[in-house]
């Protein structure tokens, strides 16, 4: 909000936004997932979630439903635990056709297809870069602990004009940030900014608790998940819908998400 501190913007989009929030089955479109909308609005942003490395779609739901009450469609296809980052590409785009293509809700819901991103955790973060590399519908990207995958998110990133926001975590064992997040925001050819989270884990921004964590590096952190929702509903409405009144956030380090690249 105009005039307001970096902290006071970080603080108010950390709240449910003024919208009451429905939620739906991408099943009725044959896509097996998640959709999260405003009860009513025409015209809407949209952004497609990919989820992380044998996560389930429900580790996301708190900032799916937090980015609606917002007013932005947020969908999560729920693919295989090990599915390739190709696929779940692949899927973040049929998610955009699904949001673009019918009336959600009652039929008093629509997406405008000017106003799509992708995003995503892990292995999900880079298959949204992935996905945004081959779909020049996409407007904005958003990733969480991205990971390099196959084929190269890195390789794709070098393709990407659009502006990308990339929340990296300082302790992460399975995707360091200087040969994953860093290297992707490195090679990003578009506006970026990339912050990293000092003390937070690979796991940290997945919400509750799963088996996986025996498997993988670290677990839910609210700190990170607060962190995660602020910023990236404040880019997303920021470059969706020009909404300039975060942009105190986007420019300023804030406490625990300092700014580690910004160009």
């Amino acid at each position: 909000m105009s005039g307001d501190s970096a902290k006071q913007v970080l603080d108010t989009l950390g709240r449910p936004g003024p919208h009451r929030v429905l939620r739906g089955d991408l099943g009725v479109a044959g896509l097996p997932g998640v959709v999260y909308t405003p009860e009513r609005g025409l015209g809407l942003p949209a952004v497609a979630f990919g989820h992380g490395l044998l996560q389930p779609v429900n580790r996301y739901r708190a900032l799916l439903r937090h980015l609606a009450s917002w007013g932005i469609v947020a969908a999560a296809p729920a693919t295989r635990p090990l599915m390739s980052a190709r696929l779940l590409a692949t899927n973040l785009r049929t998610t955009l056709d699904v949001c673009t293509g019918v009336r959600l809700g009652d039929g008093e819901i629509s997406v405008d297809p000017t106003r799509l991103a992708v995003a995503g955790h892990s292995m999900g973060g880079g298959a949204a870069v992935l996905a945004a590399a081959e779909d020049d519908r996409v407007r904005a990207v958003v990733t969480l602990a991205v990971t390099e995958t196959h084929p190269s998110a890195l390789d794709a990133a070098r393709e990407i004009t659009v502006p990308g926001l990339h929340l990296a975590a300082a302790e992460d064992r399975i995707a360091p940030p200087v040969g994953h997040a860093e290297a992707i925001v490195t090679a990003w050819a578009g506006p970026v900014q990339l912050r990293t989270l000092p003390k937070t884990t690979h796991l940290g921004f997945a919400e509750g608790r799963h088996w996986s964590e025996l498997l993988l590096d670290g677990k839910g952190e609210r700190t990170a998940q607060r962190l995660a929702k602020s910023l990236a509903t404040a880019f997303l409405l920021r470059i969706l819908t020009k909404d300039n009144r975060w942009d105190e956030l986007l420019t300023s380090p804030v406490k625990g998400a300092p700014l580690t690249l910004h160009r």
